[in-house]
C-alpha cells in the first residue's frame, strides 16, 4: 500500500520537476532519501527518567521505536559524562517517511501558532533541509493530558538533490509552506 504523498510524487511531482529542472533521465530527478527526527533532552543530565516521555512521544509521532542517543564525550560545564543518555532520534525511510511527511505538511505545520511559513534558508548546501519544531503538541497523535513538558525537535529531510535549488524545488512541489522573503 503506497502512501498518498508517494503516489502524488510518482504521478505529478516527478514529471513536473524533471521538466522544470531540465532533467532528461527519470532516475536523476530529486527525491526524498530519508527523514531524521531528533529530540534532544537536556534535562536528562540531572534526571535519567526524563528521557522516557520523550521516547514515547517520538515513537507515537514517527510510528517506530526511537534510538536513545548518548553523549560522545564528557563536558563538565554542562554536567555531561560520556555515555550518558541525552536525547533520542528516529530515521524514517520508505512508506513511513512519506506518510510522516504527509502528516507534517498537511496536519502538523498548519497547527503551529502564528505560522507564516518555514524559512528557505535552512538548507545545508548539499540539498538537505532541517526544520526546528518548538513543541510536540502540533502532532495529533500526542495526547495533551499526558504531556508533562514541551519538548522541541529537529526534523532533517535528506534528499537526493545535488543542490539547494533542486531540493527547494522538490519540497515546494511536495507542498512545503516556504515563507515569502
Amino acid at each position: 500500500m503506497a502512501t498518498r504523498l508517494l503516489e502524488k510524487y510518482k504521478k505529478e511531482i516527478a514529471p513536473a520537476l524533471a521538466k522544470e529542472l531540465g532533467i532528461a533521465n527519470p532516475m536523476a530527478v530529486p527525491k526524498l532519501h530519508k527523514v531524521v527526527i531528533n529530540m534532544g533532552v537536556g534535562d536528562a543530565t540531572q534526571n535519567a527518567k526524563v528521557i522516557d516521555p520523550a521516547v514515547r512521544d517520538l515513537a507515537e509521532i514517527a510510528g517506530q521505536k526511537p534510538v536513545i542517543t548518548k553523549a560522545k564525550k564528557s563536558i563538565a560545564a554542562f554536567k555531561v559524562r560520556e555515555g550518558m543518555a541525552i536525547g533520542c532520534m528516529v530515521t524514517l525511510r520508505g512508506d513511513r517517511m512519506y506518510e510522516f511527511m504527509d502528516r507534517l505538511l498537511n496536519i502538523a505545520l498548519p497547527r503551529v501558532r502564528d505560522f507564516r511559513g518555514v524559512s528557505s534558508k535552512s538548507f545545508d548546501g548539499r540539498g538537505n533541509y532541517t526544520l526546528g519544531l518548538k513543541d510536540q503538541l502540533i502532532f495529533p497523535e500526542i495526547d495533551y493530558a499526558k504531556v508533562d513538558k514541551l519538548k522541541g525537535m529537529n526534523v532533517t529531510i535528506v534528499t537526493t538533490a545535488q543542490s539547494d535549488a533542486h531540493a527547494l524545488a522538490l519540497l515546494k512541489h511536495m507542498g512545503m509552506p516556504f515563507r515569502q522573503q
